[in-house]
């Protein structure tokens, strides 16, 4: 990770680790079929209205800041993704999952269906294009997969497998479905396994991360 030089216009392009895992599979599932752009370094609180060169430079110190150069991690990166509302909205969206966190006994299963507040009007608080689910470790999970979308991408990523390595996996649905491993070696000396999952919604770009705990049974 370094700092790109803010003087000039530099496009930084890279691949997630979910990227890198399809293209190095050379078996035609790496498709790029969408983009996302973040402002995570700019602090909009520093934007000031009131300072004494005038209007100029309002954004000055916005403008300085150092800009990250970009890297494949996404607890890191992308959090704040730019994103388009419809006019007149007055409040951002956010998302309601229905826990601050989670935890799970070995073995066993939960639906999440995500909400979105704030988002279309009081009387839609479903998505339409549905919600990404990623887990940060996947081996915590049996499974884990997303329903309610039927398209070509939510297909493939819903069908994704893994092979017991240390990644992430993304899933597309309206609703989330988890089970917990039942694997007992991945616990070692612990009888906890720690990991994230974060929701974003599709269409209106609200996310939200929260902890899972998976408790190991006898």
């Amino acid at each position: 990770m370094g700092y790109l030089n803010n003087q000039i216009i530099t496009v930084d392009a890279i691949l997630t680790k979910k990227g890198r895992e399809l293209l190095a599979r050379q078996d035609g599932s790496f498709r790029i079929t969408q983009f996302a752009l973040a402002d995570d370094e700019i602090d909009y609180t520093l934007y000031n209205p009131t300072h004494p060169s005038g209007s100029a430079f309002y954004g000055e110190a916005l403008e300085n800041m150092p800009l990250l150069e970009a890297f494949p991690d996404e607890t890191q990166m992308l959090k704040y993704k730019l994103t388009t509302l419809p006019r007149g909205t007055a409040k951002m969206p956010v998302l309601d999952i229905g826990f601050a966190s989670i935890t799970l006994a070995q073995g066993a299963s939960l639906a999440i269906t995500p909400q979105t507040l704030n988002y279309l009007g009081a009387n839609q608080v479903f998505e339409s294009n549905g919600y990404t689910a990623t887990i940060a470790d996947v081996r915590t999970m049996n499974t884990f997969n997303g329903t309610g979308i039927n398209t070509d991408q939510a297909t493939q990523l819903n069908q994704t497998q893994t092979y017991g390595t240390n990644v992430s996996k993304t899933v597309i649905g309206t609703t989330i479905n988890l089970t917990a491993t039942t694997v007992n070696t991945l616990f070692g000396s612990n009888t906890q396994l720690q990991t994230t999952v974060t929701f974003v919604g599709r269409d209106s770009g609200a996310r939200i991360t929260i902890p899972i705990t998976i408790t190991q049974t006898s």
